[in-house]
């Protein structure tokens, strides 16, 4: 390990001298080794070069609370782990269980204690169970801490380290450039044992953003990196990283030194024995989201920002245009690198990344199609002080009640239809828990919580649900069996690996359509997909098979010759054409 060492300590300097220049280096390096390889440098392995072998077609994730599913009896993850077990080992490979750590608000982003389980989930051995069948995703929730967390108490009472944590600035201070996702004052005045402060407050008056210029707070989450690795994360998510570091009279999001964190969590990575996939969630635009591959040295997956707006756009209007236009211009990940497809996830459905995509009359139009289906609108502010849509909240399956034009008898189809879409694109596919069982909006929830958020967050009683899924005529039972069926087909397709080449298709607007092929070249794969309610029929030569070879699709078993004459496709429907059955 010694040239390795080396090469490795070259690359840290780098570095730390970009993030602290003001710092002691050497000894810099020295608490960074000995808090991420506690037991000695023979923790380290050789430099892990980037390929695309930490994910394959076989990766399916699933998103959800570790209260998801309740009894009242049952601790939490025991049952969600009998959730996991029953239900989606053969749909699945991961499961990203969102923070299970000690809160006050923010439904588990405003964390009391990040080297603890909450205790009404259940503890460590319950996540290490899990993670011990399933591939596991935990939430490095970074950029702020709870406001009535013991770090924050200590910082009030001036105890150190914990007095210099928190990010402080002046009202007075040249703040009008802030990028903001939320419209709640940014600055937050609080007494402290050494006078008034204000701390910096990016989501809410409970979240107060930890400052990441003391480089104690850095060293102090590498911490806590090493503590979830040991624990069994294999995919650690590090939420809301755009907004990291702060420079007065800037933006305060992408900006260099948070690059630079990342690529050093990146390095560390690189070196460590077990292999963890490093992912940031940044609901940003698209070009800003994807600098966080960097130079194939930053994140190893970013979450696909643009897609759910994009796919929600397109099943309410019956174009793909945009989408279209869009997947043409994606670049595809770099070779160690992959996008995290979604459309749904605990947050609501984001606009930010639809910013240059679509017009502000189409994001208007979908706006007002969600909000006919049950929908709200959470919004944020702006320099100027007007404020703008920041996402749309309602479960992605009610988001499918209709089109712009209203609500119809197509909803599963037009589900199954963004569902589809998803889990072909390239990239790894991830299904939010209420995706798979069609759950309804729970205005209960908004009205308990007094979050609009709250309507994609249901809690579903186990024994209702297993009810309803036992129940083959249930809208949960047909929408989880459906998914289930295309999730066993997606996982045996070599050409559906996250890296697969991709080549976007010109079949009509109302068709969305793309090549995949396998990377060592023996499976081609043309998945088709009619946004319309309109029946649709798409000629056989236009998609260019290859006459001589057996062509199927995957989803109905018809087989499809080269000369075939017109396809027909009903409203909604999908096929995935291969030559290889």
């Amino acid at each position: 390990m010694d040239n390795g060492y080396a090469n490795f300590e070259v690359k840290l300097s780098t570095l730390i001298e970009q993030i602290y220049p003001d710092e002691n280096t050497g000894q810099l390096i020295d608490r960074i080794v000995q808090t991420f390889w506690p037991m000695g440098l023979e923790q380290m392995v050789p430099e892990r070069l980037p390929g695309n072998s930490l994910w394959s077609e076989d990766d399916i994730l699933v998103i959800t609370y570790g209260n998801s599913v309740v009894d009242g009896t049952y601790k939490p993850l025991d049952l969600l782990h009998d959730f996991l077990k029953r239900y989606l080992t053969d749909m699945v490979s991961g499961v990203h269980i969102l923070p299970f750590f000690p809160y006050t608000s923010d439904d588990g982003f405003a964390v009391t204690d990040y080297c603890a389980v909450n205790g009404l989930l259940g503890d460590w051995e319950d996540i290490n169970r899990i993670a011990g069948e399933f591939k596991l995703m935990s939430d490095l929730v970074l950029n702020h801490v709870s406001s009535q967390s013991n770090w924050f108490n200590d910082y009030l009472q001036g105890h150190e380290p914990y007095d210099r944590f928190f990010y402080e600035a002046l009202p007075s201070d040249d703040l009008s450039e802030v990028v903001r996702p939320r419209t709640s004052p940014l600055l937050r005045k609080v007494e402290t044992k050494n006078g008034p402060r204000h701390v910096w407050c990016t989501f809410s008056h409970d979240q107060v953003d930890l400052n990441f210029k003391n480089p104690d707070v850095l060293v102090e989450f590498l911490r806590i990196m090493r503590l979830h690795i040991d624990n069994g994360v294999r995919i650690l998510r590090l939420d809301a990283v755009a907004f990291l570091w702060k420079e007065i009279g800037t933006n305060c999001v992408h900006l260099p030194e948070t690059h630079a964190v990342v690529r050093l969590m990146r390095l560390l990575l690189d070196y460590t024995d077990e292999e963890v996939v490093l992912l940031t969630e940044t609901n940003v635009p698209n070009a800003e989201n994807l600098s966080y591959f960097g130079n194939r040295n930053e994140a190893h997956a970013i979450y696909n920002f643009s897609l759910p707006p994009l796919i929600l756009h397109a099943l309410l209007t019956g174009t793909s245009q945009h989408l279209i236009r869009w997947q043409m211009a994606m670049p595809p990940a770099q070779l160690g690198c992959a996008y995290l497809n979604f459309t749904a996830s605990h947050d609501g459905i984001g606009m930010r990344p639809a910013e240059g995509l679509l017009s502000e009359a189409e994001i208007d139009s979908v706006i007002g199609a969600v909000k006919s289906f049950g929908g709200l609108v959470s919004m944020r502010s702006l320099p100027d002080g007007t404020e703008r849509p920041y996402e749309l909240n309602i479960t992605f399956f009610e988001a499918m009640k209709g089109t712009v034009e209203g609500v119809d008898a197509f909803q599963m189809e037009r589900f199954l239809c963004s569902q589809t879409i998803m889990m072909a694109l390239e990239g790894i596919p991830a299904f939010y828990i209420h995706s798979l069982v069609a759950t309804p909006n729970d205005y209960e929830g908004v009205e308990k919580s007094n979050h609009n958020r709250a309507i994609n967050r249901h809690r579903w009683d186990y024994p209702e649900l297993r009810e309803k899924l036992d129940d083959a005529s249930s809208m949960q039972a047909r929408v989880y069996a459906a998914l289930k069926g295309r999730m066993a087909i997606r996982r045996k397709q070599p050409a559906f690996h996250p890296n697969a080449t991709q080549f976007t298709m010109q079949l009509g607007d109302k068709i969305f359509a793309f090549w995949r092929q396998s990377m060592n070249r023996d499976q081609s794969i043309f998945a088709l997909h009619n946004v319309s309610r309109e029946e649709v029929l798409v000629s056989a030569v236009s998609i260019n098979l290859i006459g001589g070879e057996n062509w199927y699709d995957l989803l109905t078993g018809e087989k499809i010759a080269a000369d075939s004459g017109d396809i027909v496709f009903a409203p909604y429907q999908c096929r995935w054409i291969t030559n290889r059955n």
